[in-house]
């Protein structure tokens, strides 16, 4: 586990695609506990750590997780990522380019997508609809192209709505699935497992000290991904 910001109020770790933010049917242990014995460890903490998730990342993505350590911290955190104001998340996505090579959003163009997406839920797949079909959300991202290579482009996103597979549906739609991903039309898998999907930086308002704050993760260790970041 790595950790990228530690302070009294928050810490940011970076994930790898094997790891879960929170527990689930599988038992494997989840980086909020992993994140909870480093606490405890460092610090010499007696009894129960608190630590709070303030939003969550597919298993298969990589990137940076942001937690609460005191309950001040989680309450303004969760304010901010549910009215989406005070904090932006910026994602990497390595994507398989289009038959034609071309991939819209190059030379620096952003590419603006609005969609209404359905999430069925025995699949743990969303889809794109018609807008006014029932339990659909309205979801909206901007691309643009900032990398290239034979077969893949690098695209950098941002998320205006957080729903549930919102990048992975909405690129798929557009004949851009990210590489890896199975579900949403990638033609093979990943040797690790996971998905070119990555959290690459957050910004925010330090929720105490309510400085401006930017946090950055690391791409995986993956001879692609660096190539893709060395052009940058």
């Amino acid at each position: 586990m790595q950790v990228l910001y530690e302070d009294n109020h928050i810490i940011a770790v970076s994930k790898t695609c094997h790891e879960i933010v929170q527990g689930d049917k599988t038992g494997d242990t989840p980086l909020s506990e992993m994140v909870k014995a480093y606490i405890k460890e460092k610090y010499q903490k007696p009894g129960e750590v608190f630590l709070g998730v303030t939003h969550r990342l597919d298993r298969p993505t990589t990137g940076v997780v942001l937690f609460a350590r005191t309950s001040k911290a989680l309450t303004r955190l969760n304010a901010m990522f549910q009215s989406h104001e005070l904090i932006r998340k910026t994602y990497w996505a390595i994507v398989e380019k289009a038959e034609n090579g071309k991939v819209k959003g190059e030379n620096d163009e952003a590419i603006r997508l609005e969609n209404y997406l359905w999430r069925n839920e025995k699949q743990n797949k969303s889809f794109v609809v018609k807008a006014g079909t029932k339990d659909a959300k309205r979801a909206v991202l901007s691309y643009r192209a900032i990398a290239q290579s034979d077969r893949y482009t690098l695209l950098e996103i941002n998320l205006e709505t957080g729903r549930h597979h919102q990048i992975r549906c909405q690129l798929s739609a557009i004949g851009l699935p990210i590489k890896g991903d199975l579900k949403y039309g990638a033609k093979r898998s990943n040797p690790d497992g996971g998905i070119s999907l990555h959290a690459r930086k957050i910004e925010f308002v330090h929720p105490v000290s309510k400085l401006p704050m930017s946090i950055t993760a690391p791409v995986p260790e993956d001879t692609l991904w660096k190539a893709l970041e060395q052009q940058i």
